[in-house]
């Protein structure tokens, strides 16, 4: 069967550059999952997206569907046929809507009775016949955030499509999207070449806009960009600031990526680099240029869409318009440090945290005393802690902040130090919001740490404590990063903290605000989900974590090593047959509603068999030293300890009957086997890994 590469592109206006990787994406994934769900075969698909176009590139596609036969059941044969033998309506009006008569259908006998049946063979469509349904399927589902309309057409878009090319190889398919009729006409660079031109065949896509100076790539072009980008930073002797999403902007703004270099008045060098590189990566879509300290260098990058025949003019052009940007910070830092931070606190008794917990002026004062509960458990500063909680938020009502928001903390800092705050305190203002988001920098002193649990937890018992916890994707208060950043701060700095103790002292600063009275008891089973799937995604199987959390373990660095030691044991040989035997354990003692409470203490004379004697003393030869781990926090070697007790278990049940008819020797038994159970559960309930 033929077999052509596909191509489908629609020519548009400027695309908007935040949403043009998810709406090049999304067009291949839609196209990918109608072709399959329709039955025709592929080899790949790629998108293509560039400011002026989006396009789907199908490599290796069947020109037809697979014919196939498809079974149509009709009715059973006994309401088919009336008293005479004579067909019914029924039957006739199903034969006729499968075009055919009574008498042609066969008949599908089973063990339930016996029907009409029609073997219907079903001609595969052609790709040129299916493609124009696919295509405006595809687009109708595309996230677009705000549709508009264009001219006197009636569709909706993005933006205005002025060309469709709908290529399979070299044949046009005639097909019509969004108003527009397919032809072969591609649209070239904005300035470069000719406006548009005609494309013969799909292959040459690529090539035949490159040479029409676009990149239609986009993950190439964001390539380009950053090689390029790094090798002009070195010629330079210096190093490129930007992230991915800066290099996904920038290459959603261009089609013919021309690295650039300019500067800027080196006076600006003394406002906070962090003001200045915001300015100009998320106004300019600039990119800093750092020296080998970090210090900012007054040299930045740009990248335009054009080779201009005049480069000098374009830098000078970009230089003429970052200046009054510069220009604006330099006045608001230099206006806000005529004013100190604590002198700010009053203004933020003007803004809402949220309307039933009270002001931003209200939240750092609970932050100050919080800071300073945390840091007197973790061994931290608990003045330095509590001070940096107090100013912490103060920053939000600058000039600064209020002007580049994403400053914030940065800003708090560098105000701090030039109010002659102690450093450890101004890095706590800054660092307080560690992390922002999944694999960010964590809290670099143990007083920053404390100001970040307790502005995390501030919010999580907040919210909880007036019932508005998060459901399915909504979660406008961000709780579920609050969790896990509360999680990365407490695991990964080691900090010894009970977490129902840090949940209730965070309570307890809140007083009389809150109306939810499970809030301690939801904050922490929400903090303990979210551990439980941060464990998952490392690696660690959901056995392991749920035997851990059987026993819900009072801190998080000490179930986290848990997990790690009973992961390392199911590799033991003995895992197995010591989990099934503990599964059977606790089931005996729940069948009997054996409980410490409840439980003799195991009596030696009562000890009628070799084994249960055997088992016994195992129990008793281990238990010190499973105690002496336990106590040190070496769950690995209390496990391996127990692996111990692996042959005398297996003899045991293999010989002794635990339902003896003495009772007393019954209960005996019983208590040995509760000794047992709770030997294996001081790490996890290793009954779960079975």
């Amino acid at each position: 069967m033929r077999t052509e590469n596909l191509l489908v592109e629609l020519g548009t206006e400027e695309l908007p550059p935040k949403a043009l990787k998810n709406l090049g994406q999304a067009f291949a994934d839609n196209v990918k999952a109608i072709l399959e769900a329709e039955g025709f075969e592929f080899a790949n698909i790629r998108f293509f997206a560039a400011p002026r176009r989006l396009a789907v590139m199908v490599d290796a596609l069947v020109e037809r569907q697979a014919d196939k036969q498809v079974e149509k059941r009709g009715p059973a044969v006994s309401a088919a046929f009336d008293a005479d033998g004579n067909p019914t309506k029924a039957a006739m009006g199903w034969a006729s809507a499968n075009g055919i008569t009574v008498e042609q259908a066969e008949r599908l006998v089973t063990d339930k009775g016996e029907w009409l049946l029609h073997k219907a063979f079903i001609e595969g469509l052609s790709i040129q016949r299916s493609l124009e349904k696919i295509i405006n399927t595809a687009v109708s589902k595309l996230p677009i955030p705000k549709a508009m309309r264009w001219g006197d057409y009636s569709t909706q878009f993005i933006r205005p499509v002025h060309t469709l090319t709908a290529l399979y190889g070299g044949e046009v398919i005639d097909i019509s999207v969004l108003g527009k009729r397919s032809a072969r006409t591609i649209q070239g660079h904005r300035f470069h070449g000719e406006s548009t031109f005609e494309l013969s065949h799909a292959n040459d896509y690529e090539t035949q806009l490159t040479a029409h100076y676009v990149v239609a790539s986009f993950s190439k072009r964001a390539q380009i960009i950053a090689q390029r980008l790094n090798e002009k930073a070195n010629e330079l002797g210096l190093h490129a600031d930007y992230d991915q999403s800066l290099l996904e902007e920038i290459a959603a703004l261009v089609e013919w990526p021309v690295i650039l270099t300019a500067t800027f008045d080196k006076a600006f060098l003394e406002v906070p680099k962090e003001a200045l590189i915001y300015t100009m990566k998320d106004d300019q879509k600039y990119v800093p240029l750092l020296n080998n300290d970090g210090s900012l260098a007054n040299t930045f990058l740009f990248v335009s869409n054009i080779e201009s025949r005049d480069p000098e003019q374009v830098v000078k052009g970009n230089e003429k318009v970052i200046r009054p940007r510069l220009a604006d910070a330099e006045f608001f830092y230099k206006t806000d440090c005529k004013t100190s931070l604590e002198s700010r606190l009053d203004k933020l008794e003007t803004i809402l945290f949220q309307k039933q917990l009270g002001t931003l002026k209200e939240k750092a004062e609970r932050l100050s005393a919080l800071a300073a509960s945390i840091a007197s458990i973790i061994d931290a500063d608990a003045q330095q802690s509590a001070r940096a909680g107090l100013l912490a938020k103060a920053d939000l009502v600058s000039n600064m902040v209020l002007e580049f928001p994403d400053v914030q903390g940065a800003m708090g800092k560098y105000y701090a130090l030039n109010d002659g705050e102690d450093s450890a305190v101004a890095v706590a203002i800054e660092e307080h919001y560690l992390p922002r988001f999944s694999g960010d920098d964590l809290p670099s002193s143990k007083v920053s740490a404390a100001v970040s649990l307790a502005d995390k937890l501030d919010t999580l018992i907040g919210i909880f404590g007036i019932g508005q916890l998060p459901k399915g994707d909504k979660d406008p208060f961000a709780l579920r990063r609050a969790a896990i950043g509360i999680i990365r701060i407490i695991n990964d700095l080691k900090l010894t903290l009970q977490t129902q103790d840090i949940v209730e002292q965070a309570i307890a600063v809140y007083g009389s605000k809150l109306s939810n009275p499970d809030t301690g008891q939801q904050v922490t089973n929400f903090l303990l989900t979210r551990l439980h799937n941060l464990l998952l995604e490392e690696g660690f199987t959901h056995d392991v974590v749920q035997s851990v959390s059987e026993l819900t373990p009072a801190s998080i660095i000490d179930f986290v090593n848990r997990v790690k030691a009973v992961q390392a044991f199911k590799q033991n040989d003995a895992c197995e047959a010591l989990a099934a035997a503990n599964k059977r354990v606790a089931n005996i003692l729940a069948k009997q509603n054996m409980t410490a409470a409840v439980a003799a203490p195991i009596s030696e004379n009562l000890l009628v068999e070799n084994e249960e004697v055997a088992l016994f003393n195992a129990i008793v030869s281990v238990s010190p030293e499973v105690a002496h781990h336990f106590d040190d926090g070496a769950y690995d070697a209390v496990l391996a300890t127990l692996a111990k007790l692996r042959s005398p278990i297996d003899a045991f049940f293999d010989s002794v009957m635990v339902m003896a008819d003495d009772e007393a020797i019954r209960n005996n038994r019983l208590s040995i086997l509760l000794e047992l159970r709770k030997l294996f559960t001081k790490v996890a309930d290793i009954s779960v890994l079975v």
